[in-house]
Order: structure tokens, then sequence, then C-alpha cells
């Protein structure tokens, strides 16, 4: 049994076509969409896949209408994009995003699994870094695997009898490195991996939406460098 577990893919058609082809199962963390050039795409992915799919923050703006609650330094981007993405998904298209559960749980193996986007006490919304001591603190079985997205930072950790795994992001990776990450379960293992894409040809989709300047060039910082854009970019 092999898993592909994604997680924050942003309408990045590039980059998940550079994910493995075999694999068994898929799971995916959250945000299909926003950001990026492809939301249906991303959409038709995860539908074709099948596998779990919960709901992302994005997902959820998308969806509803409603405010992703991201950082001030993405706010922009994520506005400017939201209304590109509402405008080209169809009703089937949202009515799937608006019904994908925020949590889920599965066992594989013997092993226990519990997936959302954020973390179980704030399935949408909370940023929670690595490091964090909130993690022993969370309300989740005290043994098994959690699997979050949401910081796009992949990072694997074992606290209070539970190991938490994130596979970092598909579309809009943070790590330093334009690479579409991802996590690989298979035989009672998990690892973390990444492969480069095609980054360019997404930046060149991107050129051709009805974004400001500002937002362009911070979304192709953000892609090109794996980081956010210093506050001094165009747009801040």
């Amino acid at each position: 049994m092999k898993i592909l577990v994604i997680s924050d893919v942003h309408a990045n058609l590039e980059a998940l076509q550079a994910l493995p082809k075999e694999f068994d199962r898929l799971w995916v963390l959250g945000d299909l969409v926003n950001y990026g050039p492809d939301p249906s795409a991303a959409v038709r992915y995860a539908r074709e896949h099948g596998g779990i799919v919960v709901r992302g923050n994005h997902d959820h703006a998308v969806a509803f209408g409603e405010d992703p609650q991201c950082s001030a330094r993405f706010r922009n981007m994520a506005e400017e994009t939201c209304r590109y993405t509402r405008s080209v998904l169809n009703a089937e298209e949202l009515r799937y995003l608006q019904n994908l559960p925020v949590t889920a749980k599965d066992t594989i193996d013997g092993g226990d699994f519990l997936l959302c986007h954020a973390v179980p006490s704030s399935p949408l919304y909370e940023y929670r870094k690595e490091d964090s001591e909130l993690w022993a603190e969370d309300p989740t079985p005290s043994s098994g695997v959690l699997l979050v997205g949401h910081t796009h930072l992949p990072f694997r950790r074992t606290v209070a009898g539970k190991t938490i795994v994130n596979p970092g992001s598909v579309g809009q990776p943070k790590h330093g490195r334009a690479e579409a990450c991802y996590a690989v379960i298979q035989d009672g293992r998990i690892s973390l991996e990444a492969v480069p894409y095609r980054v360019e040809d997404t930046i060149g989709k991107l050129r051709r939406l009805p974004l400001s300047a500002s937002v362009f060039d911070d979304l192709a910082f953000v892609l090109k460098n794996g980081r956010v854009p210093p506050s001094s970019a165009a747009g801040r």
C-alpha cells in the first residue's frame, strides 16, 4: 500500500504533474485552490484520484466567499486570486469544495491517521510551527499519526506519543526551493519528498491573469524562491 500525501496545491498544475504517478491512495490536506492559475485542474485532480480530501482555509474562502484569514503579507495575493478563482470555477466545483470535510480519519495496516489542514482544534486557520509546545496539548489521540498542512513547511516530529507530519506545499512551497513537496506512506514508513517542476510555466500563466503588477510580482517571488516576499517588495 503506497499512499501519496499532499497539501496546499494552490492551483498549480505544473507542480501536480511532477508528483509520482504510481500510488494506491491519495490523501489531500487542503487548499486545492487560490494563489495559482489552474483551480479547475486542481479540483479535477483530487476528484479523479479519489481518496481522502479535507478542506483548507482557501478552499473554504473560495467556496463560501469568506476571509481566508491568511497573514497580512499574503492578503492582497489572496484577495485578487480569490476573485479570479471564483470566476472560473463552475457551480459543481464550488459545491465540491463546500462539501469537503474539515477533518478525516483512516486506519491503514493497524495505524490510525487523523487528517486536517491546520490543527485538529482549529482545522482551517491556526498556524502552528513545528517546534510549538501546543502539539503536546492538542486534543488528539495519544497514539497514531496526525497529518497537517497549512504552513507550507515540511516536517516530522513525535510528541506526546503521536507522530505529526506536514508534507509541505505542492504548489507554493516556503522551504526555500522551487519544488513540489509531498509525503509517502508505505510499508509502515513515512518519508518526506520533493521534486522540481516547471515553475516558469506556472509563472507564465500567472502573468496572463487579471492581477495587479504588485500581486503578480509577489506570487512569482514565492514560486521562484520558496519563501515569503520581503516587506520591501512591490505591493507592500
